[in-house]
């Protein structure tokens, strides 16, 4: 048995979540529904205004992979998570969410001088998620803070579509999935918003390079990155790119394919209160089931189940406590 399930990397971002109406987006000229990157002072001129107008609802430790690789951690499985944080107090925040959820990493050797990166999660009534982050010092995520020998020994290397931004980020990932590769740990890789595609995708396309064993995208992402008009003809661009394929639906449940093999999963009818985390946490349990010997299907209900919990939910991630409890249902 390998020492972690799934070994992770991605951007530490500390989350500030925020709940506002849809006429802020209008008077701020910000775009609904996707990650948008700003600098460091209009952040904070962002904050102070959120702060003022509506309230900080909720600080928490986040970034989409490392979401994914808590929620496996708190299934009961062994995660690493390789990421880059300052030497200030959000990057300690950080660092001990990150332990007390009992995830492995080696932050207190390798924190470094400059401001540990911080995102704005705003979330409007009809509980969609928009972003706006400034990376700080994990826009320089870089090879040297992959930790290597570590990755050696995960059963799955876990890439968010993140890192696409950054040309030393992006450098990083195709290493890490490169060498993942020379020792025979298999790579899952998600797209993680539809901006990455939009935007960055001759980037995506470079991460993925000749295919991995696992690709994780939404319906939207899909149809971005392929260029079609209807969800099969996604799925047929994209099957060719990975041994397996996700595609979650939002309330119309998830579509898995492992070559001639699909499996349709159907999500649990829930009031949304913010979609924050709900891909995150679907690929941190599918992970986790596949990790454990789970069938696809048992897998994807298993995530579909912990992504609704989720929905339902203001935040990006579930206690500990329902983690259990969903596994103690599963089970039985």
């Amino acid at each position: 048995m390998k020492k972690y399930q799934v070994f992770g990397i991605g951007n530490a971002l500390v989350d500030m979540e925020f709940e506002v109406s849809d006429s802020f987006f209008t008077e701020h000229g910000i775009e609904k529904g996707l990650m948008t990157l700003v600098d460091e002072e209009t952040q904070h001129r962002m904050v102070d205004t959120l702060t003022s107008k509506y309230g900080l609802i909720k600080r928490a430790g986040g970034g989409s992979a490392a979401n994914t690789i808590v929620a496996i951690s708190q299934f009961g499985g062994n995660t690493f998570y390789a990421c880059k944080v300052a030497d200030d107090e959000a990057g300690d925040f950080y660092m001990h969410d990150l332990h007390a959820a009992g995830v492995k990493t080696r932050l207190d050797q390798v924190k470094g001088e400059g401001v540990t990166g911080k995102c704005m999660v705003m979330v409007t009534p009809d509980a969609e998620r928009t972003m706006n982050t400034f990376l700080g010092i994990t826009a320089d995520f870089a090879e040297s803070d992959l930790h290597l020998e570590e990755l050696e020994h995960a059963e799955y290397l876990y890439i968010e579509g993140y890192l696409v931004t950054s040309d030393v980020s992006r450098a990083a990932a195709i290493r890490a999935r490169e060498h993942a590769a020379r020792h025979g740990v298999k790579t899952a890789f998600t797209f993680s918003d539809p901006a990455m595609v939009t935007y960055f995708s001759d980037g995506v396309k470079e991460i993925l390079g000749d295919g991995v064993d696992l690709l994780f995208c939404n319906e939207e992402e899909a149809l971005i990155f392929s260029g079609a008009s209807s969800l099969e003809d996604a799925i047929a661009v994209l099957k060719p790119m990975t041994h397996r394929l996700v595609v979650t639906r939002g309330p119309k449940g998830a579509v898995i394919l492992n070559g001639q093999a699909r499996v349709e999963i159907e999500v649990s009818p829930v009031e949304a209160v913010d979609t924050n985390g709900a891909g995150d946490m679907f690929a941190g349990a599918f992970l986790y089931g596949l990790t454990q010997g789970y069938s696809d299907r048992d897998a994807g209900m298993l995530a579909s189940e912990a992504a609704a919990r989720t929905v339902a939910t203001f935040g990006a991630r579930l206690p500990m406590t329902v983690h259990q409890e969903l596994l103690a249902q599963f089970e039985s």
